[in-house]
């Protein structure tokens, strides 16, 4: 069965102010919690490490070693 865009998870390049969309989606999957975050509403992610975060919180706990 073929998959739209919306079915799919997006990839993405993550930069300093922003990101660049590699292959089409509606969502990206949280490094630490494993919850999909809509493009919409990503606000934080890690240029270094090339990954998103659904909150400051999960983001932090990455960061710190402590997930």
């Amino acid at each position: 069965m073929l998959m739209s865009a919306s079915d799919r998870p997006a990839s993405l390049f993550y930069q300093a102010n922003g990101f660049r969309v590699l292959t089409p989606g509606k969502h990206v999957t949280c490094a630490v919690t494993g919850e999909a975050i809509a493009l919409e509403t990503l606000r934080y992610w890690s240029v270094e490490r090339q990954e998103p975060y659904a909150s400051p919180e999960a983001a932090t706990r990455q960061l710190l070693g402590l997930s």
